[in-house]
């Protein structure tokens, strides 16, 4: 069973994720955090503690203080989490908006409201 992060300010949107999650019937761990600091504290301790990195971790693009660009950015320079698929999402699609998320680092960029069964598809791909 994968295991996803889910980072996002909006806790509408974290908890449409897990509704979705449980109403479909999503095989997968998800976890959720309101800020990239909590979630990157918590992939610390699981690594820490023997755990290996989730295998996808989402960030919302726009959060207060360290939005998806930074928490992607800080990730990518870690090498205990490099083998971990990193995304943007946001409710935008603009082009720019894209753009930056792939060169900070993101491995793709998702598109708001999220499409849970999909996301876990291509992580089995």
């Amino acid at each position: 069973m994968p295991t996803i992060v889910y980072v996002d300010d909006s806790r509408d949107d974290l908890f449409y994720l897990d509704y979705i999650r449980k109403k479909q019937q999503i095989d997968v761990d998800l976890f959720c955090f309101s800020t990239a600091e909590t979630a990157l504290e918590a992939l610390k301790q699981r690594v820490a503690e023997g755990w290996a990195p989730p295998e996808l971790l989402i960030a919302d693009l726009y959060m207060p203080l360290d939005g998806g660009i930074g928490l992607v950015s800080r990730l990518r320079g870690d090498d205990r989490f490099s083998t971990m698929r990193l995304a943007i999402c946001s409710g935008s699609d603009a082009d720019e908006d894209r753009a930056r998320a792939l060169e900070a680092g993101a491995d793709f960029y998702l598109e708001k409201p999220l499409d849970l069964a999909a996301i876990v598809l291509n992580l089995e791909v």
